[in-house]
């Protein structure tokens, strides 16, 4: 198959890349910058323009690219590179993809488990309503932005992204130095919900919804049990073989981070029900195997 991605530099989209070759499927990526290698596409996100012409003859197009939402401190400037990078560059590439004569047969559009607001110990699925913060509404308008391509009759399943495991990168990959050095331990209270998903696991399910044609709309990517913040660190020590005696207390939290200390605080118990009613088998369907699965060589 010939598939397209976007975000394909980052911690998700380097993995799906590397799947996807090794079993001997062609990878466009798409780049922000004048093509300099054969597979490159152009496109710019913010000014929503894409080579739509360089899509063509795509089985697929995975979406997975947007502003970092730990990487600055969430001034009003900040916010809104969050919101436009993930809801401008999604509307771009829906319409592209409309307007091609043979569509993908599948448009896989990022989003991420932030929809679903505060659930504290409440266990929620793909049928719960979303949030009212701000990361749940930037997911419904990340959402909706992907309309062109549903109504062009794309499949278009949504990937609601909880916690990826990895060392790599991503808000895990923060976590493995403090954990190393017997600096690692709970958050607040440490009885927030994490609903995490080992990056082997998220791969496996990209990779389903590319190729499922029953699978459209939101689909959550979490492993089946979340655990609290509380049972993460101790897997984490467990795991690491390190202590876990530090603690980060609320206040401090939202005073270093401001209001995306508040989100790291948020509870979210989120339940995979679409990738298991699928049949989806989980390889790391627990956070001491998800981290374990960390320290295997790629």
């Amino acid at each position: 198959m010939r598939i397209a991605i976007t975000g394909s530099t980052g911690l998700i989209g380097t993995a799906l890349q590397r799947s996807l070759r090794a079993d001997g499927h062609e990878v466009v990526r798409l780049v922000r910058h004048a093509p300099r290698a054969a597979g490159e596409v152009a496109w710019d996100p913010e000014r929503q323009t894409v080579d739509a012409a360089g899509l063509a003859g795509c089985d697929s197009v995975v979406h997975l690219a947007g502003a970092g939402v730990g990487d600055h401190r969430w001034t009003p400037a900040y916010k809104k590179q969050i919101r436009d990078s993930r809801v401008l560059g999604t509307a771009a590439l829906a319409e592209a993809l409309a307007s091609l004569d043979t569509p993908p047969r599948s448009f896989v559009c990022g989003s991420a488990i932030g929809y679903y607001g505060e659930t504290g110990a409440r266990r929620v699925d793909e049928d719960a309503p979303p949030g009212d913060d701000f990361l749940a509404r930037v997911c419904v308008d990340w959402e909706t932005a992907a309309e062109p391509a549903v109504e062009a009759g794309i499949r278009t399943p949504f990937a609601r992204t909880g916690l990826v495991v990895a060392r790599e990168g991503g808000a895990w990959g923060r976590l493995f130095p403090l954990f190393k050095a017997g600096l690692g331990g709970r958050l607040g209270n440490g009885g927030q919900y994490w609903s995490f998903i080992s990056l082997h696991d998220h791969v496996r399910a990209l990779r389903r919804l590319i190729d499922d044609e029953t699978l459209s709309g939101p689909v959550n990517l979490t492993a089946p049990e979340p655990v609290t913040n509380r049972e993460a660190t101790a897997a984490m020590g467990k795991v690491l073989r390190r202590p876990t005696l530090f603690t980060v207390p609320a206040p401090a939290l939202r005073l270093a981070l401001g209001e995306f200390g508040d989100n790291i605080l948020q509870s979210q118990r989120v339940i995979p029900t679409r990738l298991q009613e699928a049949g989806f088998t989980f390889a790391h369907p627990t956070i001491t195997s998800a981290i374990t699965s960390t320290l295997e060589p790629n």
